[in-house]
């Protein structure tokens, strides 16, 4: 449905997309994820055809980006990061108004506001002004004006960006409520979400795509990988190291940090089995103090930071 060919933007002498290559099925919910600076606004402006690349195309059903900008348009919601709304407006009015901007019939667009403000739960809002708003309910305007035409995909940069944790989960499902039947692109820094409502995953680092697989290949991917820390009184880092790692299975033994006679470390562990009783075997025989010990399976936030963490 979507195919981006060898995408590329300069700003000046930057670089913030250098060939970038990604096909995007009908249906998919696909989560864009980077560190700042990566290029995935970048990346959704040129998409939404807001901006145009250095090098590179985009294209949508056979439409590209260059000679049928608008055919593209009518085919997106986005919803950018901060939603461009007028605050002075009444939600309804508001709502009107992008409706006849988007050329929908008057005996429709009563129809659809109704649908919207079911679906974004703004039925209690729709007579006040805009500006009277939290940022929540804003953000669930801007999402009912993504979608005021029904569009094919939804392209959502940092759709929850602000957001308290009970905003986030009601927004969260309206987006899962929505990607029954469209295509959606979301952009985001909170992995949770993404872990929650998207099935493929795309990372970009410097402008470059670094992964791209779906979620649950990510995970079985990690799955025999893991982290032990552990807190250690009367022990010496490199007498703790020369033990724990002759335990097949630990493939580093990482110093965090020592204060107050505590030794804090991580043992980086890659195997299907449970090395806890071992590691605590080791500890007793030397008569090391445990001040803590805890075992951390790896997540989505560990495949990102492993991706994206500077060398």
């Amino acid at each position: 449905m979507i195919r981006i060919v060898n995408l590329t933007k300069y700003y000046n002498s930057t670089c913030a997309l250098d060939h970038i290559n990604l096909d995007i099925k009908k249906g998919e919910i696909l989560g864009l994820l980077g560190p700042n600076g990566a290029g995935k606004t970048t990346c959704l402006r040129i998409l939404t055809c807001y901006m145009q690349p250095t090098e590179g195309t985009v294209q949508i059903k056979g439409y590209n980006i260059f000679d049928h900008p608008l055919e593209i348009k009518r085919m997106i919601g986005y919803l950018p990061e901060s939603a461009p709304i007028y605050k002075h407006m009444l939600v309804y009015e508001y709502l009107q108004y992008v409706a006849d901007v988007r050329e929908i019939s008057k005996n429709r667009q009563q129809r659809r506001i109704r649908e919207l403000a079911d679906l974004c739960g703004l039925n209690e809002v729709m007579h006040k002004t805009v500006d009277e708003l939290s940022k929540g309910y804003k953000q669930r305007v801007g999402l009912a004006h993504a979608m005021i035409s029904d569009p094919e995909i939804l392209v959502l940069d940092e759709p929850t960006s602000g957001l308290d944790p009970n905003q986030r989960v009601e927004v969260r499902e309206i987006i899962k409520e929505i990607g029954k039947e469209k295509t959606i692109i979301i952009s985001t820094h909170i992995l949770p979400e993404v872990e929650s409502t998207c099935k493929r995953i795309v990372i970009i680092n410097h402008g470059k795509i670094i992964v791209d697989d779906y979620l649950e290949k990510l995970k079985e991917s990690v799955s025999n990988e893991f982290t032990i820390s552990l807190f250690l009184q009367q022990a010496q880092y490199n007498s703790v190291k020369s033990v724990l790692s002759q335990i097949e299975g630990i493939s580093n033994v990482k110093k965090i940090r020592e204060e107050n006679s505590t030794l804090h470390l991580a043992l980086e562990c890659r195997t299907s089995k449970d090395l806890r009783p071992l590691v605590y075997s080791k500890i007793k025989t030397n008569n090391w103090n445990i001040i803590e010990f805890y075992q951390e399976k790896s997540t989505l936030e560990t495949i990102f930071r492993k991706h994206t963490r500077e060398v």
